[in-house]
């Protein structure tokens, strides 16, 4: 008898397969395989235990709603000598967060040598420190779990290294080198210029000042090992497809431990060719696709993020044709809206949301204002002017806040002497969201905190889904002592809180921390409830002047609409209901407040970084 069910599923396994083939096909076209093409895609899909069964995903479907809100912490941002630190997160969760966080990113929680967890040493193993794999499973049965995946680069203290240096065993042949650069620019024509290699390098892309290379004395002889970030972070070498394998395995242990969403960390740099900037290559891009279809096959509801720091058209172009990442993160966000509400003028930010398009179906913006790193400014490239960037700069250290930089190569062609120069530039702002936004360019001031509950009014209602760092939710300073211990600027923004102490501080309702979580839950529990606020509802930005910030929301049925009007200034302002067009026939009112609007035109004042969530329902 004919097996109808069985017919499918072999017709479907052997789309998988074509398709996972089509796609190594693309990424090691350059690449002289020692296996072939139809081995190596039935190892991909065999490690992710596809083989026998799989799920085959349904296109343009959002996996997220209105209800999302994800919190992004450290395992060990809150501590507790009595327990492990990411079951103090769990109960922390529980007492605090019930009813408005449903989603947790927990930074890198495995054996770390430096960069608070985003140098790995083993990437199969939890964090002894902060617990083990049952204290992971128990977080995600409550809460969709957002782990990262460290996947550029890991730590020189991993195992993978080791063998690396020995030159036998797993690793041995895992990371990216001076010569492996060098056989991919054997290829390019020199036109007699012995300096082709070396000016190659210098058009490498850098978020860091750091030299590009690290020597390493190898049972081979000295290599010269590529370093993006730090020199104890060696980047791996994706065009030997067992760093390919071994991270599908270990995409599918994360799966099997309860992680949903993917976090794709500094994903623009994985793949290096010579005579590029080696960053956003066609065969990163063809990477995350794979990787999206066999994640997606494996378990239909994950969401892959991808972390890309870069300019804005840069990071857009990781949604594909919906085909990449779910998700990406909204990095211009960030440092235009500080600037916004330090200068009192949301021309830079209507500019900006004027011209992002619409996240399509089954794709979606992640949308937040403070992370674990800082404020980065490579975004704002096109959007902010120099001078913006340096009134922004300027401010921020006025606050207390550091900053970071990067090296930027500058060849000066043009001369009789050719020569490059590097100079230094900004590269993000580190600095805890609340010190950032005390004050205006003209100095500190009594409205911080306003303006700081007026920045997440915005980010709450804004078209995508919500991430709030922990230290933003606890309205956290900087920390200077943490600072001055490390020596990394990054630090200010990642104190670690006693869970006495913060409770204690919580149950002061006049501590700035009470009143961050208690203003900030409020406005989840109000987000939540509207279905104009889903991650892929309308969105329109309305023109009200440069004090004035407003845009409009509409539920995807259409049957609610939301005004999201915000005075950005210190200053109090008056708004004619006339210039926002309510629809006279419906009856509207602040979500915020609870005030009906009795006449739509009349003319509202409004106070002080106020924000109004008029709403038709």
């Amino acid at each position: 008898m004919l097996n109808p069910n069985g017919d499918l599923q072999l017709r479907q396994q052997q789309q998988l397969q074509q398709r996972v083939e089509q796609q190594i096909s693309t990424i090691y076209a350059d690449i002289n395989l020692s296996v072939s093409i139809e081995v190596l895609a039935a190892e991909l899909i065999s490690t992710m235990r596809l083989t026998d069964q799989f799920h085959t995903p349904t296109p343009q479907i959002n996996h997220w709603s209105q209800k999302d809100t994800i919190l992004i912490t450290y395992g060990d941002s809150i501590f507790n000598q009595d327990e492990k630190p990411l079951q103090t997160l769990h109960h922390f969760l529980h007492s605090y967060c019930a009813n408005t966080i449903n989603s947790v990113h927990i930074l890198p929680f495995f054996p770390y040598s430096s960069d608070d967890g985003f140098s790995v040493i083993d990437y199969a193993s939890v964090n002894d420190a902060l617990g083990d794999w049952d204290d992971i499973k128990q977080i995600a049965q409550s809460h969709h779990l957002m782990s990262d995946l460290v996947i550029n680069h890991c730590s020189s203290r991993s195992k993978w290294f080791d063998n690396f240096i020995r030159g036998e065993g797993t690793g041995y042949d895992y990371f990216y080198t001076d010569s492996t650069y060098s056989l991919s620019n054997a290829t390019l024509s020199t036109n007699g210029d012995s300096n082709t290699e070396r000016h190659d390098i210098e058009a490498v892309v850098r978020p860091r000042t750091s030299p590009l290379f690290r020597s390493t004395q190898t049972a081979s002889g000295e290599q010269q090992v590529w370093c993006t970030f730090s020199h104890d972070q060696v980047d791996l070498d994706f065009t030997n497809p067992k760093v390919l394998i071994n991270f599908v395995s270990i995409i599918r242990q994360y799966l099997d431990n309860g992680v949903k969403i993917f976090r794709l960390d500094a994903i623009a740099f994985l793949w290096k060719k010579a005579g590029t900037p080696c960053i956003n290559l066609p065969e990163t891009h063809e990477i995350v696709r794979l990787l999206r279809t066999l994640i997606e096959h494996a378990r239909p509801d994950a969401v892959i993020i991808t972390e890309t720091n870069i300019p804005n058209k840069e990071n857009l172009t990781y949604f594909g044709n919906g085909n990449e990442a779910h998700c990406i993160y909204n990095f211009a966000l960030p440092p235009l809206l500080v600037n916004t509400l330090i200068t009192g003028n949301c021309q830079y930010l209507k500019q900006w949301m004027m011209s992002m398009p619409p996240a399509q179906n089954g794709t979606a913006y992640f949308n937040f204002i403070a992370s674990h790193d800082g404020i980065g400014l490579r975004p704002t490239e096109g959007l902010l002017s120099d001078q913006e960037i340096n009134q922004l700069v300027t401010t921020m250290q006025e606050f207390g806040g550091k900053i970071s930089w990067r090296t930027v190569t500058t060849d000066t062609k043009h001369t009789a002497n050719s020569k490059s120069e590097e100079v230094r530039k900004p590269y993000e702002l580190n600095i805890t969201l609340y010190d950032a936004l005390k004050g205006t360019t003209a100095g500190k001031d009594e409205w911080g905190h306003r303006r700081f509950i007026c920045a997440h009014t915005i980010m709450f209602a804004l078209e995508g889904i919500p991430g709030i760092y922990i230290h933003s939710l606890l309205g956290t300073s900087n920390d200077y002592k943490k600072l001055e211990h490390t020596s990394h600027n990054r630090s200010i923004n990642r104190h670690r809180w006693a869970l006495d102490s913060l409770t204690e501080q919580l149950d002061d309702p006049e501590s700035q921390h009470a009143r961050s979580l208690h203003d900030i839950n409020y406005l989840i529990t109000l987000r939540t409830a509207q279905p104009a606020f889903h991650p892929n509802a309308t969105q329109f930005t309305l023109q009200l002047g440069d004090q004035i910030f407003g845009f409009w929301r509409q539920s995807i049925d259409r049957s609610q609409s939301i005004f999201c009007i915000s005075n950005i200034s210190n200053t109090q302002l008056t708004l004619p209901l006339a210039n926002v067009n309510l629809i006279s026939s419906d009856f509207w009112y602040d979500l915020i407040t609870g005030d009906t609007i009795k006449n739509i035109s009349q003319i509202l004042t409004l106070e002080p970084y106020q924000t109004l969530w008029l709403s038709n329902r």
